[in-house]
């Protein structure tokens, strides 16, 4: 049986369609990776699973049974990306609160409150308030405050954002033994490496519509091996006219090719040669980051068909007619 189920899900506000016939399920304790550029629908479509939204069409199912959300919400554990909490409480005082409201008693949420502070090293900020913290010690407290009644189903909305590698480990750890444990994550993040790593599945809208739905490496096979990941010796070498080579992003240190379809590798590889020493040459299917970045922020040419020019880039982009 399927943790949740959701079918044919669409959402509008006004004429826009927020969600446009979303599909999908997750097994139980598995990590399902929810990708989109901002303004896809991503946070539509999490609160129509947590019941802040009801849906104009379709159906959600939490475990095997039509969602209800005054009575399946107690299972549901929310970590929004702007986090809600009292700034003027004290950071102990507030997350037993909000256990109890979970349906935790008072004694088993203090005794669970005290097990996650000691998890996460928290044991000296019981009497501290909200606003004494920085950004990633408040997103420790709500990570507490999310899991700490041991729902079934989790949600949490770029988790990482904010925590130095230390506590990313940390957090990472915490998601992982929560799933062992059989819990079932929804990780939406626009992190592509951590996505990678992992989640069990991967799912990307785009325009409140489905555009990924797979396994990471079912996804990347889709796209073939079109990628070619290189590094020269020193960074002077022209990337300008390649053979076969449509796109080059430049990372600094370590270049990515995108080859046209159907172009041979080798000539590449040749034209490469005579810039420089090549140290390193491979041909790969593209990583998550680049077929996002396919998807979310198309050529100029597609944009300015749609009436709209801009690109944000995250890389020095050249482009081959």
């Amino acid at each position: 049986m399927k943790m949740l189920e959701v079918k044919q899900l669409k959402k509008y506000f006004a004429t826009q369609k927020a969600v446009d016939d979303i599909s999908f399920s997750l097994e139980r304790g598995s990590i399902f990776g929810l990708l989109g550029p901002n303004g896809a629908g991503k946070t539509t479509l999490i609160r129509m699973i947590t019941g802040i939204f009801y849906p104009d069409e379709g159906e959600i199912l939490f475990d095997g049974k039509r969602f209800d959300p005054q009575n399946d919400v107690v299972n549901i554990g929310y970590m929004p990306e702007e986090r809600g909490l009292y700034k003027k409480m004290k950071i102990g005082e507030q997350a037993v609160y909000l256990a109890q409201l979970k349906g935790l008693s008072k004694h088993e949420a203090v005794e669970k409150v005290k097990k996650w502070f000691v998890k996460f090293e928290m044991q000296s900020w019981w009497n501290k308030k909200i606003e004494d913290l920085s950004k990633g010690m408040g997103q420790k407290l709500q990570f507490v405050i999310t899991v700490l009644h041991q729902p079934k189903l989790i949600i949490l909305d770029e988790p990482f954002s904010g925590l130095d590698p230390v506590n990313t480990d940390v957090f990472r750890q915490a998601i992982l033994d929560l799933t062992r444990e059989g819990a079932t994550v929804i990780f939406s993040t626009h992190d592509m490496g951590v996505a990678e790593r992992m989640c069990d599945s991967i799912f990307m809208i785009y325009k409140g519509r489905k555009v990924l739905d797979g396994t990471l490496q079912s996804i990347q096979e889709t796209y073939g091996s079109d990628t070619i990941r290189v590094r020269l010796e020193g960074n002077g070498a022209s990337w300008e006219g390649l053979p076969g080579v449509s796109k080059v992003v430049n990372f600094g240190r370590w270049q990515e090719l995108r080859l046209e379809r159907g172009a041979d590798s080798q000539p590449v590889l040749a034209a490469l040669m005579a810039r420089g020493t090549v140290r390193h040459f491979e041909i790969s299917h593209p990583s998550l980051h680049d077929i996002f970045v396919r998807i979310a922020n198309p050529p100029a040419s597609s944009l300015a068909a749609e009436g709209n020019g801009k690109q944000g880039e995250e890389a020095t982009e050249i482009h081959h007619a």
